[in-house]
């Protein structure tokens, strides 16, 4: 019997999701403090300079984003978080005003920081987000929850941009009509994109 593409995704999660821990365990402290320090310039372009920025805080070994926080904000941009709701599990996002000290974060659930329940919700307009793994036609593979693709199709006109490690791009992947591609994505040596939008 083959494969389902549900079963196929859940052990590349698990392969990637390994490759990503082992490679920022061997990062060098003076190369993991350079990687993802601000935003490539042919991103920025892409970025309205009205736009609301939507980011997150890096958890178990992902692509970190509190610098492209602290750049956005500098620049003049609304910041925003997600929030995860614990009864309904719902995502949405929320101001985020100290990308230095974290002071307006607080625990939510799987382990993630996120802004309070009062901090005021943003619609971004352009949402930075976190990978599992990518192909480098802009095809996403995300944590297996379903929060970002949904937000996402509930928000068509969003720039997602992807942030990854080189190590997790994959030649394929068993994409589904739910999964959202991507705008572009950003590694530390490189961007994709941004890719043609479907439709």
């Amino acid at each position: 019997m083959d494969d389902l593409p549900g079963d196929v995704k859940q052990r590349l999660r698990a392969q990637l999701r390994q490759a990503r821990q082992d490679h920022v365990a061997a990062l060098p402290r003076e190369v993991s403090a350079l990687v993802f320090n601000r935003p490539p310039a042919q991103v920025v372009d892409l970025v309205p300079a009205d736009a609301a920025i939507g980011l997150y805080c890096a958890h178990a070994g992902e692509a970190p984003a509190g610098r492209y926080a602290r750049f956005f904000l500098e620049a003049g941009h609304v910041i925003a978080l997600p929030r995860v709701a614990r009864d309904d599990r719902t995502m949405r996002f929320h101001r985020h005003t100290d990308p230095y000290g974290e002071s307006d974060l607080e625990d939510g659930p799987m382990g993630l920081r996120q802004p309070g329940a009062q901090a005021p919700a943003v619609t971004p307009g352009v949402l930075f987000m976190p990978v599992v793994g990518f192909t480098a036609a802009g095809g996403r593979l995300g944590q297996g929850g379903g929060f970002y693709d949904r937000w996402l199709a509930a928000h068509p006109g969003t720039l997602a941009i992807g942030m990854a490690w080189d190590v997790q791009e994959v030649t394929s992947l068993p994409l589904e009509p739910h999964d959202v591609p991507l705008t572009a994505i950003i590694t530390p040596t490189r961007v994709l994109g941004p890719f043609p939008r479907a439709g």
